[in-house]
């Protein structure tokens, strides 16, 4: 489960971004960029946030963000932050690239290995919590009980639409761009509202 309040950070995750996929080689265009659905993990030790964005720049592809939320800075990882903003009930929060986060790299393994999901999303507005109608699910190819390996220091690199997160023993292809060829053995699936499903990252061994 993912415990989201009713507050706004400031500034806000689009503005955050905008600056920030204007620099990247997979964006094209970053002007106008719409949300079109998320979906979450869970880190096992409840400490960062674990969201991946649908966005929509313009009249271009749909993008594949990931990004992880930190209430301390990750050390090492500088060139990766997209920005800082400051949250009315969790304080400052650190904005990083969820392909550079060791975090990410668990979660999205453990979902592909797995079978897993995305998880539910609730709204705590005041101590009442509102479960959240999702706006994207996500599904992993393998199977439950599935063991996921301890996974080395994480590194990641651009590949055209694609990032390539080493993480031994394993290797994590994300799509940047929805529709990317993301070459792996086992692979998640997004499907989102008012839209439709495609694979967006996968994993292999080695």
């Amino acid at each position: 489960m993912a415990l989201v309040y009713k507050a706004m950070l400031a500034p806000t995750k689009l503005e955050l971004l905008v600056p920030w996929l204007s620099d990247r080689s997979w964006c094209g265009r970053a002007g106008g960029v719409d949300q079109l659905g998320s979906y979450r993990f869970d880190d096992p030790a409840g400490e960062v946030g674990v969201e991946t964005l649908l966005l929509r720049t313009g009249d271009g592809p749909i993008l594949h963000v990931p990004l992880t939320y930190r209430s301390a800075p990750l050390p090492g990882a500088d060139e990766h932050l997209v920005g800082t903003g400051e949250h009315p009930v969790l304080g400052t929060r650190w904005v990083y690239d969820g392909c550079a986060d060791p975090v990410y790299a668990l979660t999205l393994a453990t979902a592909i290995l797995t079978g897993g999901t995305q998880v539910d999303v609730y709204l705590d507005s005041g101590g009442e919590l509102t479960r959240r109608a999702p706006t994207a699910e996500a599904r992993g190819s393998g199977a439950p009980g599935t063991a996921v390996p301890d996974l080395g220091p994480v590194s990641c690199e651009d590949s055209g639409p694609v990032t390539v997160i080493h993480a031994a023993p394993l290797t994590l292809a994300v799509a940047r761009v929805v529709g990317a060829d993301v070459p792996g053995t086992d692979t998640l699936t997004v499907r989102w509202a008012g839209g439709g499903s495609a694979i967006v990252a996968a994993v292999s061994s080695g």
